[in-house]
């Protein structure tokens, strides 16, 4: 878990404590001249929360432009931000015609495979003129072609699994499936820092849930044993099944998954193991096989695998791999399934081409020197943002790397500032972290070259000086000089 240094703690309190003084304040303010206005919805209840509407307008609407920049090419290395202007302090953006050649720290675009591919996309335009864009149709109706048959079948063999069910959208693959899964008389054990879809599957499943510290299996043994001690609540009959639920990658943390560890647990109380690897499938293993090859953890010991096409694939969708009893079962009960359209077949037949490029079956060695290059590329970024004196969360080999801001001003000064500097970073705060853990989540690709990246930590490291986010003292010159000459002998 993070821990906030003392002062960072109290500057950041007392920041977020003025924005919400002010606000207050002029809300005061605000009933007081509109008090005399009539309300056409008087007797209704309000749609929003109060507090969702005073956050939304009193504290995201003065930085909403860093956040849904749109862009106008395809999200590579370096791409087109479309710029945008407000007359009315930020309430409202509205689009120029200018568009600015920007450094892309944001994208899922682990593999480079989002933009023009010399294999995936000749492949990915033929399954359009062939198939259409769309089938129009959900699976179990007209919407199962044979790219999506081939889809299923490549990505179980891919991950290792005896089959594979693929479905149009990767959170709805999360919170679709677990519903299924599991119901009322069933227990949940989920990590403290999994995503908002397996929060919202959990939830909607009827079971009971139970959260463990992040990425701690000490902690999963100890809620494990109290929970099959106690049983269910008011009956205390036996659980009727138990799912612990992981992720791969945490994608805001960029931690890897103690997954060997949380697996041997899960086989001493005979708990299932429901793996998440939306952000590691592709991206780790010398294969791109994700954390199970790159921890050395047998497929068959992680009951359900679940990924998205999102991210390492440059596509769209998710799977979920198991045995062929649960993919069936799923194909006969799972609504995402069932009733929602089925995945594009260009989209289907980009995800395919990918695997193949990354296991070498077209023909050349590119998927392994993307796969070289992916983790060359995280590992020497990560080192130098750490040498420079920022706050870096995750594990090597993670193309995921998080530089922790903190304060509430901090947020907007330094997406803009990066911005200015032609270099586009996605800035992460409440509701998708705790209020207090607001980030800079970096996303580095294969498709980034060594260029790019100096130039990258070049604007960074101006920008942290500017905006005071170094809370570490940077190792010296001399010192980073004589580690480089280590490794070069």
């Amino acid at each position: 878990m993070i821990k906030i240094p003392y002062l960072t703690a109290l500057t950041t309190h007392f920041s977020y404590g003025l924005l919400f003084a002010f606000g207050q304040f002029r809300d005061f303010f605000r009933k007081i001249f509109d008090w005399w206005r009539t309300n056409n919805l008087q007797g209704y209840a309000p749609i929003c929360l109060d507090f969702e509407d005073f956050y939304t307008r009193r504290l995201y609407l003065r930085i909403q432009d860093c956040f849904g920049r749109p862009i106008s090419s395809a999200p590579d290395a370096w791409f087109d931000v479309v710029e945008r202007y407000s007359n009315d302090n930020n309430k409202t953006l509205k689009r120029t015609e200018k568009r600015t050649r920007c450094l892309n720290l944001g994208s899922y675009n682990y593999l480079g495979f989002a933009a023009s591919d010399e294999y995936c996309t000749p492949r990915a335009i033929d399954s359009l003129k062939r198939f259409s864009a769309s089938t129009c149709s959900s699976r179990v109706d007209g919407g199962t072609t044979t790219v999506h048959t081939e889809l299923e079948e490549c990505v179980a063999n891919y991950v290792g699994k005896p089959a594979a069910i693929a479905f149009g959208m990767g959170y709805v693959t999360n919170s679709a499936i677990l519903p299924v899964l599991i119901g009322k008389g069933g227990l949940i054990i989920s990590d403290s820092l999994n995503h908002n879809s397996i929060v919202n599957g959990a939830r909607g499943s009827g079971a009971t849930i139970r959260v463990f510290q992040h990425n701690t299996p000490s902690h999963l043994e100890k809620v494990l044993r109290e929970q099959i001690a106690e049983g269910q609540p008011r009956t205390h009959r036996p659980w009727k099944k138990i799912i612990v639920v992981v992720e791969g990658i945490y994608s805001m943390e960029g931690e890897i998954c103690r997954l060997p560890e949380i697996v041997s647990v899960c086989k001493k109380y005979k708990a299932y193991v429901y793996l998440d690897e939306a952000h590691s499938i592709g991206a780790v293993g010398k294969t791109g096989r994700g954390v199970c090859e790159l921890l050395g953890v047998d497929t068959a010991d992680v009951d359900i695998m679940m990924g998205t096409f999102t991210k390492s694939f440059g596509s769209c969708g998710g799977y979920i791999a198991g045995s062929k009893e649960l993919i069936q079962y799923l194909k006969y009960t799972c609504p995402a399934h069932l009733y929602a359209t089925s995945i594009s077949p260009a989209a289907a037949q980009q995800i395919i081409s990918a695997i193949k490029v990354i296991l070498g079956e077209d023909g050349s060695s590119r998927g392994a020197q993307k796969l070289a290059r992916i983790r060359e590329n995280s590992n020497f970024f990560r080192s130098e943002l750490q040498k420079m004196g920022f706050e870096v969360l995750g594990d090597n080999d993670s193309p995921i790397m998080p530089i922790m801001l903190y304060n509430p001003a901090k947020i907007p000064a330094f997406s803009r500032e990066c911005l200015k500097q032609n270099v586009a970073v996605v800035t992460v705060t409440f509701p998708a972290t705790p209020l207090l853990l607001a980030r800079a989540r970096i996303c580095i690709s294969a498709s980034h070259t060594r260029e790019d990246l100096i130039k990258a930590l070049e604007v960074i490291s101006q920008v942290g000086d500017l905006v005071g986010i170094k809370y570490f003292p940077a190792e010296p010159k001399k010192q980073q000089q004589e580690k480089e000459m280590i490794k070069l002998e």
